[in-house]
């Protein structure tokens, strides 16, 4: 794959073979990113899971300390006193069965979470071609699926991510922007992957955490130690 001349001056700045503690390859990540917006910084997680194991999939949500530094819109499928509650609490969105037409027929999708009551699952699995490909599917493993809406929203705005793993058995996520201070993204960073050892499946053998990579948006990868995990 051929780099453009930034990363490639990023790329010279460390060492693409050496493990870096956590704090170290924070720092790199963040002189690396040298584009001209705020670029995301993304923990990219390595696992030796096999997803096609039931018993192995990994997922989940954790809050991070510090957010993400993204305005996240909330779409709140519900009824009655929780339409309420969910708008209170901030949702963007909020509505019941009369959105199946505009997002199934108008295409729309002017959100990036999508949380619903348990009793509103049957309207909102109608969706399913259209929201889970696009990993949009409430699931109570993320706390999308709950009764308690606006502690779901207030999570969610407050930087509440979702992790799981991709068909390649690598966990994706956002640690924050460039932009934070070093200490804020470690935070965030630590938030993490103790969430993640803690979704350990107990039935797998041998490593867990096979490697785990810091990177801006359009930037070079910095591998992290995991035997600090």
């Amino acid at each position: 794959m051929k780099h453009g001349k930034k990363y490639n001056e990023a790329a010279k700045a460390f060492d693409r073979a050496v493990q870096y503690d956590p704090s170290e390859a924070i720092a790199l990540a963040k002189k690396a990113a040298v584009a001209k917006f705020d670029e995301t910084i993304e923990a990219h997680i390595r696992t030796g899971c096999d997803g096609r194991h039931a018993d192995q999939q990994i997922r989940g949500a954790v809050v991070l300390p510090n957010g993400t530094g993204r305005t996240v819109r909330v779409l709140v499928f519900a009824k009655n006193d929780k339409l309420t509650e969910a708008e209170n609490a901030g949702a963007d969105h909020v509505g019941g069965e009369e959105l199946i037409p505009k997002i199934q027929n108008d295409g729309w999708l002017d959100f990036d979470v999508v949380v619903a009551t348990p009793d509103m699952m049957g309207v909102v699995g109608r969706l399913g071609k259209v929201l889970g490909p696009k990993g949009l599917m409430p699931n109570p493993k993320a706390g999308t699926v709950t009764m308690d809406v606006a502690k779901a929203v207030a999570d969610i705005k407050a930087g509440k991510i979702e992790y799981r793993l991709d068909k390649n058995n690598i966990i994706h996520v956002p640690i924050g922007k460039a932009s934070f201070t070093e200490e804020k993204l470690e935070e965030n960073f630590n938030a993490l992957m103790e969430a993640i050892q803690k979704a350990k499946p107990s039935t797998l053998k041998g490593t867990y955490l096979k490697s785990v990579t810091l990177a801006p948006t359009m930037g070079p990868g910095v591998k992290v130690n995991t035997l600090k995990f």
